[in-house]
């Protein structure tokens, strides 16, 4: 267990090193909304935000959900990518509710200069590194409600926001990156009194996730974890040290150290709990930290879902540097990750239940699981939109091929269906950041908007 904590740790905290992020544009801004009143959630809880990018006189909205332990700023870079060649467009990414458990006082502070870094690192993780230390931080750690914050809860909230982007006689496509892909799936198949999610929207986006997966689970199998559940954290325990919060914060912690002080001689590069094979073999920046871990070319195995093909580590210098290459650089690799104003691309709780339920949507066919479960992503059948799918080395060419199960299962046309195969040259993360003239996944969902969207 010492040893996964440790590889985990240094994983995550590394992650999320490097990079300044821009001012947000004029055009960005964030707004709370009431979400689904959840049985038994408190009521400060039953909120969902938005980031809203793209003119505010819109006829048209892509609304995006993030992946797990993914917060709305994941999307910040392509979508101000695509606003600008969509000038009818607005872009609103989903930040879930379980973001509001987070603590950001200190991070806030030391982003406004009013605490240092020492201060930040201090107040966060101080005590993990000194046994006999008081904790400083106290998160929500235990919050039997979310125990049932599950894809009923995902999809209502979602269905929030949908309902609000079609005010007005507006047009709605429906996204999402990872398992946001799968939750996109699920509204669209789900089950609300009879009529389906797709009866509100003019299209979906899969980005590197869909509505299946590789695991299948039986009615036994779910009504295992789903007993194992009642009994364990609400949350996802990424780390394995009985403290879920702890993976969002190395990141979000790594990453507003980086944008405050991009070009210092990394700190994580120093900590003996970060592993060799993630440091670079000189010193570096934390840019250059940062890109080492997470290039495609230095990056373990391991640590896929975060990789991106960002260049590689500068040949001269004290510290050493980052030359960006390829599809992008280690700053806007970062700044998917990255803090910036209210909200940040980083989720540090994930809810248990909702991964368990997301395991049995199935492309919206039911199954003895879905009903162990009460997942209504029944409706298949019924979902008749245009549709687009982005493979990159995660989805492997899974994601082109369920979403083409799906349309052929609701008598889509096939033209269209738009799937765009990269996952020969593009890790999890390069939809988000690449830059984009050399983002295909940009230029082909822009496309595929301006040509299938009426």
């Amino acid at each position: 267990m010492i040893t996964r904590f440790l590889l985990t740790t240094a994983a995550v905290a590394a992650v999320a090193v490097a990079a300044t992020v821009a001012p947000a544009e004029a055009a960005d801004r964030w707004e709370t909304m009431p979400g689904y009143p959840a049985p038994g959630t408190p009521e400060r809880y039953n909120k969902v935000r938005v980031l809203k990018q793209g003119p505010a006189d819109a006829d048209h909205v892509l609304v995006l959900a993030p992946g797990t332990s993914a917060g709305a700023g994941t999307f910040r870079l392509a979508a101000s990518a695509l606003v600008q060649r969509l000038p009818g467009w607005q872009v609103w990414s989903i930040e879930r509710r379980e973001n509001l458990l987070e603590d950001h006082s200190m991070l806030r502070q030391y982003a406004q200069g009013r605490a240092s870094a020492a201060d930040a690192v201090d107040y966060y993780l101080g005590w993990l590194t000194d046994p006999g230390s008081t904790p400083r931080f106290s998160p929500v750690s235990e919050a039997p409600f979310a125990r049932d914050w599950g894809l009923q809860v995902a999809v209502e909230d979602v269905d929030r926001v949908v309902t609000r982007a079609a005010s007005g006689g507006r047009t709605v496509v429906l996204g999402g990156h990872s398992l946001g892909g799968r939750i996109a799936a699920a509204y669209a198949s789900w089950d609300f009194g009879g009529h389906p999610g797709a009866r509100r929207l003019a299209g979906l986006v899969f980005i590197d996730g869909a509505g299946t997966g590789t695991e299948v689970l039986s009615a036994a199998q779910a009504r295992a974890r789903l007993a194992a559940l009642q009994d364990g954290s609400p949350f996802l325990d990424i780390l394995g040290m009985g403290l879920p919060w702890a993976s969002g914060v190395f990141n979000a912690l790594g990453s507003t150290t980086a944008v405050h002080d991009p070009d210092q001689r990394s700190p994580l590069q120093q900590l003996p709990l970060v592993p060799s094979f993630l440091k670079p073999p000189v010193p570096a920046t934390n840019a250059a930290q940062y890109g080492y871990s997470v290039d495609a070319d230095t990056s373990p195995a391991a640590l896929r879902l975060v990789h991106s093909h960002i260049g590689h580590l500068a040949t001269a210098g004290d510290p050493r540097g980052w030359v960006a290459g390829e599809l992008g650089s280690a700053r806007r690799a970062a700044r998917v990750f990255a803090e910036s104003g209210p909200g940040d691309g980083t989720a540090w709780y994930h809810p248990a239940r909702l991964s368990l339920d997301a395991a049995v949507v199935n492309n919206g066919v039911p199954t003895p699981a879905q009903r162990v479960l009460g997942v209504r992503a029944t409706m298949g059948r019924t979902v008749h939109l245009p549709m687009y799918a982005f493979d990159a080395a995660l989805g492997a060419g899974r994601v082109g091929a369920a979403t083409r199960a799906l349309a052929e299962r609701a008598g889509v046309p096939r033209r269209w269906v738009t799937t765009v195969d990269r996952s020969s040259s593009y890790g999890h993360i390069d939809p988000l950041s690449a830059a984009p003239d050399r983002n295909a996944f940009v230029t082909t969902l822009a496309r595929f908007l301006e040509d299938k969207i009426r």
